[in-house]
Parts: structure tokens; C-alpha cells; sequence
């Protein structure tokens, strides 16, 4: 030793005290030093592990998000169609109502027109009555009596003479509807003398209408299915003047 120039005594104490620092510093500093880095090592591990599940969690959660939002804009969709939809059967129902009411009003007006043409027509009636009495009497010159003025004026408008229709004579309809016209409107008499009389005129039962048509001037014409039988003063005047042309 003494020729390596080494004390062994002083290597000694040397090698001791590096032993007691080796002891010294593993017990107290080394091995809480490991503990430590284990510890955060573990920490770091945990940390990453959580931001992982984490990460994991953020990701489900936009997934499921947007799940939910496609299905409420679907629902959302969904509803606005319908709701569309009802709008739009909606506004239908409300414009076929007021079409239907419309159409109810317009009936209603033409009803209303027909029946005050009717009812002046029927005044007409009368003041031709009282017109062609007033002439009859002034051509012939006598008074004549009021009963056998009127029989005379309802037999031009209807051709109702003594409760048969007189227009008819051997006729015989037959047929579906018939049709009857006259210039101006019939009393409720003339109606049911001119149904039964053309009833029994007829092979076949017949569904019997009236309208009012003023052109014709007087008389009747029947209309059975597609035949016509024109006995009205408008065509008796024309035929008088095709005769004397």
C-alpha cells in the first residue's frame, strides 16, 4: 500500500464513510426518491389513463349529441311537415267552405230571383187578365160577367177548360219526365188538373215538372223526354204568319 502511496487506515475510514453515506443516503434519500418517482410515475399513468376515459367520455358524448340533434331536427322536420300538412287541409277545408257557401248564397240569390220573377209574373197575370177583360168588353161592346171573364183568362195561360186540359184531346204520351211550360206561373189548381190529366194521357208513369217561360205568350208546351209538343200562342202566331208570308 505504502508503495501505491496509499494509507490504508485513511482508505479505511474512507470506504467506512462512503458506506455509511451509501447506507445513510439509500435509507433517507435514494429509496423516497424511488418512492416519489414511483408515486408520480403511477400519477402520470392514473392522469392519462383518466384523460383516456376522458377523451373516451368526450367523444360518446359528441356522438350521442349529435344522435340527439339529428333525431330533433328529424322531429323537427317531421312536425313542420305536418304541420304543413294540416295547414294546407286546412286552407282547403276553409276555401271548400267558402266555396260551398258561396255556392249556397248564389242558390240562394237565384231562388230568391226566380221566386220574385214568379211573383211579378203572377201580378202580370192579373193585370193581363184585367187588360184583356177591359178589351174583350170594349170589341164587343156589352158587359161580361166576371166569372166567364176569368175562365176565359186562365184558359189562355193554362188550357184548362172545365178541369181538363184542352190541348190534349186523344194525346198519348209516354215517357220518363214531362215537362211543362207555360207563359206565366200556374195557380196550384191548374197544376194538379194539368199532372192528372196528362197522366191519364200517358202509357207510362211520368215524372211531371213546371216552369214559367213568358215568350211563349200563352197556351202550353209539353216536353216528354225528347218529344215536344208546342201548343203555345207563340208558335200558333207563327205558324198563322209563315201561312201568310
Amino acid at each position: 500500500m505504502d508503495a501505491l502511496g496509499l494509507n490504508l487506515g485513511y482508505l479505511l475510514v474512507q470506504v467506512l464513510n462512503f458506506a455509511i453515506v451509501f447506507v445513510v443516503l439509500r435509507a433517507w434519500v435514494y429509496k423516497p426518491i424511488l418512492n416519489m418517482l414511483e408515486q408520480r410515475k403511477e400519477k402520470i399513468a392514473q392522469s392519462l389513463e383518466d384523460a383516456r376515459k376522458a377523451e373516451e367520455a368526450r367523444q360518446n358524448a359528441e356522438s350521442e349529441a349529435a344522435k340527439i340533434l339529428d333525431e330533433a331536427r328529424s322531429k323537427a322536420n317531421e312536425l313542420v311537415r305536418e304541420a304543413s300538412s294540416k295547414a294546407d287541409q286546412a286552407a282547403d277545408n276553409i276555401k271548400a267552405e267558402a266555396n260551398q257557401k258561396a255556392k249556397e248564397i248564389h242558390q240562394e240569390a237565384l231562388k230568391d230571383a226566380e221566386d220574385e220573377r214568379k211573383r211579378i209574373l203572377t201580378d202580370v197575370r192579373g193585370q193581363v187578365a184585367a187588360l184583356a177583360i177591359a178589351a174583350a168588353q170594349k170589341l164587343i161592346g156589352e158587359a161580361m160577367d166576371q166569372k166567364k171573364q176569368q175562365a176565359l183568362v186562365d184558359e189562355f195561360f193554362s188550357s184548362v177548360k172545365q178541369g181538363k186540359v184542352v190541348v190534349l184531346a186523344d194525346q198519348k204520351f209516354e215517357g220518363k219526365s214531362a215537362v211543362i211550360t207555360s207563359a206565366l206561373p200556374l195557380t196550384d189548381k191548374e197544376k194538379s188538373t194539368l199532372q192528372d190529366d196528362i197522366l191519364k194521357h200517358s202509357k207510362t208513369k211520368l215524372d211531371v215538372t213546371f216552369e214559367v217561360d213568358p215568350s211563349i205568350l200563352g197556351g202550353l208546351k209539353i216536353q216528354v223526354d225528347d218529344m215536344l209538343y208546342d201548343h203555345s200562342v207563340a208558335s200558333q202566331l207563327a205558324e198563322m204568319r209563315d201561312k201568310l208570308s
